[in-house]
């Protein structure tokens, strides 16, 4: 696609050329009430056409001209000017926006299907290029939004066992970045630069909710009993050891067992351990 070039198109300051007119105005009407109307008249006509040629550009505003239907150039600077009264001034914004996106239902990496919205900030950083190389630059950044997320979601599960893979929910920092830098590329024919990109909704389908969360839950309670065993057997490991090298006393390998089973149903058990204490035989 050919792209269009940004430019600054020819301007006067208002004031300046407000003089001008102003001077022009009283040379016309000394020659119309003078013997000769004619010249008067001319400059009249002149000075009425000049009139069209100005405008104001506000703060954060710019003005795209287009001179039978050629791009001339496009002013920025917030003043009063005067350009070419036969010109159209076409007025883009160039303040920061946001668009929220509306909660999206897509597939992630792994197929579950999840909701998903996010928050995109942009501005328009080249007027020419909004304004004509795309047909409507605020529905294109709406629809490419759109798009550049649902692309997010294939490339991203939800939530991931491995601790080493990117996931929507546990990686936001790393997907903000992917989507920010997705969208400048899909946005950037249109002369708007994304300043930001945060998801701000992100779900699992009604329809999985509840049994993916009975999966996290699952996956909750295996990890705090892997943590609890590995514990318990180095507290095992440890008792034995000291055990052991301070000779408090000698076990051979079935009391070792029985010592360790013991240690170990006390360490793991969910309910309290009830002792029963071991006085010895009476023979």
């Amino acid at each position: 696609m050919q792209r269009t070039f940004e430019k600054s198109a020819f301007k006067v300051p208002g004031f300046v050329m407000l003089v001008v007119l102003v001077m022009l105005g009283l040379l016309a009407f000394l020659f119309l009430t003078g013997p000769q109307p004619i010249p008067g008249i001319i400059l009249a006509v002149i000075g009425f056409f000049l009139l069209s040629g100005f405008y104001t550009v506000q703060p954060n505003d710019a003005r795209v001209l287009v001179f039978f239907g050629t791009y001339t150039g496009s002013v920025k600077d917030a003043s009063f000017w005067w350009s070419n009264p036969f010109a159209q001034k076409n007025k883009v914004t160039l303040r920061v926006r946001n668009f929220n996106s509306e909660r999206l239902k897509v597939n992630d990496f792994n197929g579950n299907p999840i909701e998903i919205a996010a928050v995109i900030v942009w501005k328009v950083v080249s007027p020419a290029s909004a304004l004509f190389d795309v047909d409507d630059y605020e529905t294109f950044v709406h629809v490419q939004s759109e798009t550049a997320i649902r692309s997010l979601c294939s490339h991203y599960p939800y939530d991931s066992d491995d601790d080493g893979q990117i996931s929507l929910r546990g990686n936001p920092g790393e997907v903000a970045e992917t989507l920010q830098t997705e969208l400048e590329e899909r946005l950037r024919d249109a002369g708007v630069r994304v300043i930001e990109a945060r998801l701000s909704h992100l779900a699992y389908a009604p329809e999985i909710a509840q049994a993916m969360l009975r999966r996290q839950q699952a996956q909750a309670v295996i990890a705090a009993r892997k943590q609890i065993v590995e514990g318990a057997v180095g507290m095992v490991e440890m008792a034995l050891r000291q055990l052991s090298d301070n000779g408090i006393v000698e076990l051979d390998n079935e009391r070792r067992a029985s010592m360790v089973n013991n240690l170990l149903v006390a360490l793991v058990s969910e309910s309290e351990a009830q002792p029963i204490i071991n006085t010895g035989s009476l023979y």
